[in-house]
This record gives structure tokens, sequence and C-alpha cells, in this order.
């Protein structure tokens, strides 16, 4: 039944035309407005919005209005689905989003069968763009670049002993993994490796099983949710052990989650964070989101939509066309250091961005994400 479903998506597309309903270029925003990742969704939208404005106020594109298209995905790969067959079958020239690596996958191929254009902003898992899918892009890095800088912040620390718990999600297992290899042969032992399972409200289990193996440091590759009730939990066990989190632990409901106290001194990677962001372009654009919705974006993630927004445009402009095998096209060969919110942007064959964007960040005593390195 899938199979028809797509290739009936696939034939309606095929007749469909260019992606333009009336006097509008349609882009659809693909992003978790309900569920546990609610917040990204939320900021993806506001951030996509803003920037649509933007664009239609300056006269639109190709002489036409922008019109976003929304989806919610819920966090889940199942919604997720069926929010891409919403998407494809709404005659959109192409896809932003969405935010976890597993709901990305979901999507992948439903958008692959209809020659939609998928620029993903918080999927980082490796695979994602290994299966030499033609109009998969995403603004992230990928987990092969933050398995490293993990791994080399974790012997720069001295940290022989070293736990990696994650939740078989396909982020998490994928990032755990990548640091496992990595960390072969390295003169470390790797005293635990384990997932827990997402949305539960007690791990002290786990933690318990965590500390019986008596490691340095645990590295938690899952979700901010989780890793906020793994902090507040091992507090009130007086487990002692220093947390790092993978970079889906970078969102500020993890300290509201957490509270400040056990939040402190945890340290996770990341793309710079909002605040962090140094060009003029993320300046100005920051201060129009926060004179728009009153405070600044809450994590990186929702940024990078807005980047996938702003190549996306950028290829309808400079080709002068919504056909997506020519702006995939462009998007590969021709756009080159293009002035993002979140640094300079090119993507290579398989729609990978290229350069080094990790970072890491601690939590300090107020809740705020501070700059190590």
């Amino acid at each position: 039944m899938r199979k028809i479903l797509l290739m009936l998506i696939a034939l309606s597309l095929a007749f469909a035309g260019p992606a333009f309903s009336g006097e509008t270029i349609r882009i659809g925003l693909m992003c978790p407005l309900t569920g546990s990742w609610a917040s990204e969704g939320r900021d993806m939208r506001q951030i996509v919005e803003l920037l649509a404005g933007q664009v239609n106020e300056q006269g639109g594109l190709l002489g036409k209005q922008v019109e976003i298209i929304v989806a919610d995905d819920g966090g889940d790969p199942r919604t997720a689905a069926l929010a891409a067959q919403r998407l494809a079958a709404r005659n959109i020239v192409g896809v932003i989003g969405t935010y976890g690596s597993s709901i990305t996958e979901a999507s992948q191929n439903i958008y692959a069968a209809t020659n939609t254009l998928q620029i993903a902003n918080g999927s980082t898992s490796v695979r994602l763009t290994e299966k030499g899918l033609p109009y998969f892009f995403r603004t992230c890095p990928r987990d092969d670049e933050q398995g490293r800088v993990a791994v080399e912040t974790m012997l720069e620390r001295g940290y022989k002993k070293i736990a990696i718990l994650h939740d078989s999600t396909t982020y998490a297992r994928g990032l755990a993994d990548e640091a496992r290899g990595l960390l072969s042969g390295k003169n470390v032992q790797i005293v635990f490796f384990d997932a827990l399972t997402p949305g539960e409200q007690d791990y002290t289990t786990i933690l318990t099983q965590i500390r019986r193996n008596e490691p340095d440091v645990v590295f938690f590759t899952g979700y901010y949710p989780e890793a906020a009730m793994l902090l507040r939990q091992k507090l009130e066990m007086g487990l002692e052990v220093p947390f790092i989190g993978g970079d889906a632990t970078n969102n500020p409901d993890l300290v509201k989650i957490a509270g400040t106290r056990a939040a402190k001194g945890f340290l996770f990677l990341s793309p710079p964070v909002p605040q962090d962001l140094p060009s003029p372009e993320a300046k100005n654009f920051l201060k129009a989101y926060t004179d728009q919705y009153g405070q600044a974006p809450g994590s990186i993630w929702a940024v990078l939509a807005g980047d996938g927004f702003r190549v996306l445009a950028e290829a309808i402009r400079e080709t002068g066309t919504t056909d997506t095998a020519t702006l995939a096209a462009y998007l590969k060969n021709d756009l080159q250091a293009f002035p993002g919110l979140t640094g300079m942007i090119d993507f290579d064959d398989k729609g990978d961005r290229i350069g080094d964007v990790y970072r890491v960040y601690e939590v300090d005593g107020e809740g705020n994400f501070i700059l190590q390195m």
C-alpha cells in the first residue's frame, strides 16, 4: 500500500506543473509543533515565517509572493510520514525540516519519490546523506564530525573510563556508535554502553547501573528532555559523575526541566548557539526576531531551518525557476560561501554542509550556555 501511495503522489505531482499556487511560490515546512520537541518546532515556524515575510516585503521570488505551508510531524516517524505525504501533495517547490534524524528519515523516501527538494536542519545522522538521494540537503553538520569533537573533548579532559548512553533512535545510536569506534585503541575503557527508553519519567535504574561501573564521564547522545531528567535524577541520587551531551541536548528547556542546580556543569556539543553567531546577517536577523517575538530563538536548530529557507530562496532567485533538478544542481555546484545566519554555507555532492561548526558549551550556575571552545 505504501508503494502504491507513493506512486499516486508522484503521478499527481508529475502533472502539477511548477510550484505555484495562483500568485504564490509554495515552500513547505515540516516541524514538531506538538510532542516533546514542540519548542523547537515553534521556533522553526516563527523563523521561517519571519524570513518569508522579509522576502515578500522585498517583492517575493520571481515576481510572486512566497507562501509557507506548515505540517506538524509531532517528533514522531509515523506522523512525519503522513506530514510528508500531505506536503508533497500540496505542490511545493521544496520543504524545510525537520528536527530529529529518525523523523527526517521517515520522510526522505516520500520526498525523493515526488522529486521534492528537502533541506533538513536538525538531522545529523551520517546515513541520511549516504543513500544517494539527489534532492536531500541539510544545513546542520554530520555526526561523524560531532563524534570526533566529543572524543577529543573526553580525551583532553583525561577521562579513562567512559560510559556511553543512547536512546536507540537513528541519531543517538549512530552518534554512540561513532564515538565508540573513535575511542577504540585510545587507551581508554568503555565501561558501559546501553540505551534508555525515551519519554520515561524515572531513569534511576539505568543511573544505578552506570554508577556500578564507576565511569569518569557519561556521554549521553539522546535528546534534551531525557538529558534533563537524567541530570535531575542523578543529583537526587548523589551521583557526581560528569555528563557530556550530544548536540540534541542543546535547548533551553533542558535547564527548565532539570533545574539550574542539576544542569550546572553539564557540557554539550553544538554548533554555535544563537547569541554566539558573529555575522552581520545573524545579528540583524536576531534583532528582527527579538523585535517580532519578544525574545531570541531558543536554539541553533531553528536558526538552521532559517538557513535552509534562505539557501532555497537564493537558488530560486539565481536560477529563475522552481524546477527541483535545476535547484539541486545549483545548490551542489554553484552556491559558494553563501552568507548564512550560522556562517558560510556550501554543499558537497551528497547534500552535506561543508565545514567544521561544532563547539563545546557548559551550563553555568544561572542556566546560561557558555562557549568553552
